[in-house]
């Protein structure tokens, strides 16, 4: 239900007019009633003194029977007095009365009057009177004859004639009143505007202000308070025209920083609403209508993998970030990020999303692949040519002399490690080729053949350095696994620690659970990486010392394919190292599920 409102200049004049109107009214009782009580005692008084006046007279004509000469006296001073007279006897027997026969009327020695004068004192009553059939006020005093009360004086008057008086005054009062009260409303009205006016002119600037016009000062006028009042709604005004011009710019550099960002950035609220796209987003996800802020992210953005992500960063309080592929009419590869959004009070009202568009990074990563796999493809031909002829050329003794010799078991170690490079680079691209794609196919499978197959084939290698290998492991780990791509994680893991430990050392193959993941880790005891090289070691053809590294037979891809690898299973590895103690490579995985 709408409540109505009035203005304030109905409310003060209103308010005015009633305690104008209650103000009259208690002066005119209070007046009525000092007038009731000043006549009562007036007309008393006024009856006491005609008594006095008229009692002289009727003490020589007292007598202990009613007689004639008395009731004519009576009859006759209360016609000129215009009074009743009633003359009683001490036993309340009445001698005579100015109005009615005294024969006839009862016995008054219980009235109130005549009980108190009796005792000496003026008796004053109202009452109703029986005998003349309405109200009246009686007055009476003792009558003495040599210092005894021998009977009463009672002097009487109709109330209808005071009441008659008071009324003719209370209608003057009245009059009076109403007069007054009709002069004062003028006068309130006036009052009322003068208040009233200055707040009705400050809420037309108010309303000036929210509409934006803040250039127009208040009029600073009136009272102490109303003046105080405009002053600091003028300043007000000031700073909400300094503020919003502050607003307006770091909006706009925020808009030109927005728009210039090649990178898309998505707000949300915590209700997955919109709050912001910028110009990359909605050119990114083909947006032409600019009606979305408020709306749910399912309707402006329709990627059900963006949305799932959206929703995961929601029921997170770190940020976080994973890569995205886009279908539609053409295929993309975000990058995406996201981060909290909080408000100025640092409660968390959304999420910032900010878009990455790789598909062009992947594209060209695509062809790199492509390249490296049909070169090593197209170089296996002639590095097996050149293999078998020098093979066949060492085999026949091809080169007499021990130059020729020497320079053809060159040409076959070249040979092999140029064969070896072309094998790592086939299984590089073809491991990246699969996890991009998806082709790797991971079952549920137990770790213990698959390390135990990684031993046997590093045997060989093992009793050449005459190293110690320890293996521990549960034997019901299980895992979501490619058993072959791990298999040969694993190998490349070991062949490193084995290659670089000193004859004799010792390495250690182990395998156990964590909270969330199941972490494969080959430690040795060897020389040691320094701290800067453990950023780039699983980086391709990135050698910490490069002659070694060679000598050895490496050729800088062993730790880049145990990184695709793991990534192919949806982990990640990790390395940690001290020069001088040796390193210790893990592999993290994903528990199984189900």
């Amino acid at each position: 239900m709408k409540l109505t409102r009035r203005r304030l200049v109905w409310q003060l004049y209103t308010s005015y007019l009633l305690m104008i109107l209650l103000v009259l009214l208690a002066v005119a009782w209070y007046l009525s009633g000092e007038l009731h009580s000043f006549h009562y005692h007036q007309t008393a008084g006024d009856l006491s003194a005609r008594a006095r006046l008229v009692g002289p007279e009727l003490v020589e004509l007292f007598a202990e029977t009613p007689s004639a000469h008395l009731t004519r006296m009576v009859k006759l001073l209360g016609e000129k007095a215009e009074t009743r007279i009633t003359v009683i006897r001490k036993d309340g027997l009445v001698l005579a009365d100015s109005q009615k026969d005294a024969a006839q009327m009862d016995n008054h020695s219980q009235r109130p009057e005549v009980q108190q004068a009796l005792l000496g004192q003026q008796g004053t009553s109202v009452r109703y009177s029986r005998t003349l059939g309405k109200s009246l006020m009686y007055v009476a005093i003792p009558i003495s004859r040599k210092g005894e009360i021998i009977g009463v004086l009672r002097t009487a008057l109709p109330i209808s004639d005071i009441d008659a008086t008071l009324n003719a005054i209370y209608l003057k009062l009245l009059l009076g009143g109403l007069a007054i009260a009709l002069l004062l409303a003028p006068v309130s009205w006036w009052f009322s505007r003068r208040f009233s006016q200055p707040l009705e002119q400050m809420t037309v600037g108010a309303q000036r202000f929210a509409r934006g016009d803040l250039d127009t000062p208040l009029d600073v006028s009136g009272s102490e308070e109303i003046s105080r009042l405009a002053r600091a709604m003028n300043q007000m005004a000031i700073d909400l025209a300094r503020r919003i011009e502050s607003e307006v710019s770091q909006r706009g550099e925020i808009e030109a920083i927005l728009g210039c960002m090649g990178e898309g950035v998505v707000a949300v609220d915590k209700q997955e609403r919109v709050i912001r796209l910028n110009q990359a987003a909605l050119e990114l996800f083909g947006i032409t209508s600019r009606k979305y802020p408020g709306r749910p992210i399912q309707e402006v953005l329709r990627q059900a993998e963006l949305q799932h992500f959206i929703r995961r960063a929601l029921n997170q309080q770190e940020q976080l970030e994973d890569e995205l592929v886009m279908h539609g009419q053409k295929k993309r590869y975000l990058h995406v990020q996201a981060t909290p959004l909080k408000g100025k009070t640092g409660e968390r009202v959304g999420v910032l999303i900010v878009l990455h568009d790789l598909t062009r990074l992947r594209q060209l990563e695509s062809v790199r692949r492509d390249f490296v796999g049909n070169v090593s493809h197209e170089l296996k031909t002639p590095i097996t040519a050149i293999r078998s002829a020098v093979e066949t050329l060492i085999d026949a003794g091809g080169g007499s002399d021990e130059a020729s010799q020497r320079f053809l078991s060159i040409i076959f170690k070249q040979n092999e490690r140029l064969n070896a490079l072309v094998e790592d680079l086939l299984d590089l691209s073809r491991i990246e080729q699969g996890a991009i794609q998806g082709n790797w196919e991971l079952t549920k499978e137990p770790l213990s053949p698959i390390l135990e197959s990684a031993r046997g084939a590093c045997e060989s290698l093992i009793k050449q350095q005459q190293i110690e290998l320890q293996f521990n492991l549960s034997g019901d780990l299980e895992a979501a696994i490619n058993p072959a791509l791990l298999e040969q994680a694993v190998i490349n893991l070991l062949t490193n620690a084995i290659k670089y430990s000193e004859k004799g050392g010792r390495v250690i193959l182990e395998a156990h659970e964590t909270a969330t993941r199941i972490r494969i880790q080959v430690q040795d005891f060897g020389c040691g990486i320094a701290k800067e090289h453990l950023p780039r070691l699983f980086e391709r053809f990135y050698r910490v010392d490069l002659a070694r590294s060679r000598n050895l037979g490496g050729t800088g891809l062993g730790l880049a394919i145990v990184k695709h690898v793991a990534q192919a299973h949806k982990g990640e590895v990790e390395v940690t190292s001290l020069p001088g103690q040796g390193s210790c490579f893990s592999i993290l995985l994903p528990k199984a599920v189900g």
